[in-house]
């Protein structure tokens, strides 16, 4: 246990040892069994596979034609499944800070390229909580202007203030999706909340993130916080299971979901389970709240739910939304949960009033929807005419 003379814990420093001996040599304690489709690996070189340290498949909820940032891409394993998925009308963007993996993924990439018959694939050096900083871009201007006093000092914090404005590493919403396998735990306290902005940050709008962590059932305590080897192998920094969907929400990020979870933790240190989850959430809840006579019915099975908003579901009910949630429900995750009620004739936005979106569980009027002068009537469809859709009638 350390006592209030230690030294702080040089987290970037223990991390950065252990994972360029991990470059070099496997180290089997990184490692937490995840399953890939063995078809995608075929065209991954060996020592890039032996080298994989990673707790789940962010790749597998990539499609094809998406432009994917992997932080913390290592030896490149989960850029080269990407590269794969995307095809040769994706994009793959890897980011690491350790020199060692990104050289051996960058001596990977054009193997892997001649493997699959196209090449998609580049590898950037920053840190991930930091994507506008282009750190060997500022490492070839410290070549020719070596920091020798506070005045030279003072010349660099400008540089790389001209580094993020002129030419960031990884431009703002310029990205589709941001992937992280097992690399988040890594990050210092002080950092995280500035890591998730950066997420957030390079994100298009409707753009997601897709990211593998280990997280743990309870708080870890400051003695296993301030162990270097704990930290570097990814326990220390873990989030709290809530808490790290809270990270998300707190960043701006909704529709927040685990679509993976370990039944059985990875590993236990002091009674505290380690276990790898997978979280999906998404970016574009901001802009205005206008008013276009549009409703949704949620399906159930619960009797209400609430989304990140405080949008308030009943069971059943036309429940009123605004423009931009209307367009937003009708994505995933929530367009399999709730049915899209459009209006008869939609107004134009210009037309359109405010809507008062803070006011929870606000129905919707059918006559609003469909127009207070709609009077059609119909004759009953027959049973074996096909709907709208294509599919069988009514009955």
């Amino acid at each position: 246990m350390s006592s209030t003379t230690d030294p702080p814990l040089d987290i970037e420093g223990a991390v950065r040892a252990r994972y360029t001996e991990a470059a070099r040599a496997r180290e089997e304690s990184l490692c937490c069994p995840t399953r890939y489709d063995p078809a995608l690996l075929q065209a991954i070189p060996r020592e890039v596979l032996e080298r994989d340290y990673g707790c789940g498949d962010p790749s597998a909820r990539l499609r094809e034609g998406e432009t994917v940032l992997d932080l913390g891409s290592g030896a490149g394993k989960i850029c080269f499944i990407a590269s794969q998925v995307v095809g040769p009308r994706g994009r793959v963007i890897g980011v690491d800070v350790n020199e060692e993996m990104l050289a051996l993924a960058r001596r990977s990439t054009p193997v892997v390229a001649e493997r699959v018959g196209f090449a998609n694939v580049e590898f950037r050096r920053g840190r991930i909580q930091d994507l506008a900083l282009d750190l060997d871009r500022l490492d070839a201007w410290l070549g020719e202007h070596p920091v020798g006093s506070v005045e030279r000092l003072a010349h660099m914090d400008a540089e790389v203030a001209r580094i993020r404005r002129e030419a960031p590493l990884v431009e703002a919403d310029s990205v589709d999706v941001v992937v992280s396998n097992c690399v988040l735990n890594l990050v210092r306290p002080e950092d995280k909340r500035r890591l998730f902005g950066e997420i957030l940050r390079v994100l298009r709008r409707g753009g997601r993130a897709v990211i593998s962590d280990i997280v743990g059932d309870e708080d870890v305590p400051e003695h296993l916080a301030n162990d270097p080897e704990l930290w570097s192998g990814c326990v220390s920094g873990a989030f709290r299971e809530d808490r790290f969907l809270e990270a998300f929400e707190e960043a701006g990020f909704y529709g927040i979901e685990v679509v993976a979870r370990d039944a059985e933790p990875w590993r236990s240190v002091e009674g505290i389970e380690f276990r790898s989850v997978t979280v999906v959430a998404y970016k574009g809840k901001d802009g205005p709240c206008i008013d276009r006579r549009q409703a949704v019915i949620y399906k159930g099975p619960f009797l209400e739910v609430r989304d990140d908003d405080g949008h308030v579901l009943r069971r059943g009910a036309r429940t009123a939304v605004c423009d931009k949630t209307f367009a937003i429900y009708s994505r995933e995750p929530y367009r399999g949960h709730v049915e899209p009620v459009p209006p008869l004739v939609l107004p134009d936005l210009e037309d359109s009033p405010p809507f008062p979106c803070n006011a929870m569980g606000l129905l919707r009027d059918p006559r609003e929807t469909k127009g207070a002068e709609h009077r059609t009537t119909t004759e009953a469809r027959s049973a074996c005419a096909p709907g709208a859709d294509g599919e069988g009638g009514c009955c």
